[in-house]
């Protein structure tokens, strides 16, 4: 694959985006209007637009990953992805509504604050009945899965104390008392995983 020395480029969204987008096949549907939060470097989002054209996939970052979003989708040109907006979960959220929100390899990433805030401010965007999903690595029942994932965590740590694994229960509660579940947790390569949500439709 030939990417401009500009454009960014992530090995891990090459690498996971097949096996996440069998899961979204399954549970996207019926769905029509997407919101990324953290798209990274856009990757996921031109192949899953690209493959599910059926879905308005509107992408988000914080401001300063948006120049190399914009080259990803500007390149793709694809007519299911609207512009990128500026999201910080911990500041300011957009006034849309969507049907699905999904997240990947991003609440490792930021504080526990941050994640709290994510999921107290899906409600405000999501319509009733929608559908969220969240992929990355967590923890199951307070301990690592598997040594890779421990290694990682001590990397994330090391870079950033706020940073790290997160347990799969504790986001669990978040997505409860926002109003989602029950969870279904999808199994992905590299002791990942997706967790699947649906909001109450009343």
């Amino acid at each position: 694959m030939s990417v401009s020395p500009d454009k960014p480029f992530a090995p891990a969204s090459e690498r996971n985006r097949g096996p996440i987008l069998e899961v979204l096949r399954d549970v996207f549907t019926d769905r029509a209007r997407v919101l990324e939060v953290g798209s990274g470097t856009g990757q996921h989002a031109v192949h899953f637009a690209a493959a599910m054209p059926w879905l308005a996939w509107q992408t988000s970052e914080v401001e300063a990953n948006l120049p190399g979003l914009r080259m990803w989708l500007d390149e793709a040109a694809l007519p299911n992805t609207p512009p990128p907006f500026a999201l910080d979960v911990a500041g300011r959220w957009p006034e849309g509504r969507w049907d699905t929100a999904f997240t990947a390899n991003t609440l490792h990433i930021m504080p526990w604050t941050a994640v709290e805030r994510l999921f107290d401010m899906l409600p405000a965007v999501l319509d009733p009945g929608a559908v969220l999903v969240v992929y990355g690595p967590f923890n199951v029942g307070g301990r690592f899965t598997g040594p890779g994932n421990a290694a990682f965590d001590a990397t994330l740590r090391v870079a950033d104390p706020a940073r790290g694994l997160r347990d799969l229960e504790a986001v669990d509660a978040l997505a409860r008392r926002a109003g989602f579940g029950p969870v279904d947790v999808r199994s992905m390569p590299a002791d990942n995983r997706c967790l699947v949500w649906r909001r109450a439709a009343g």
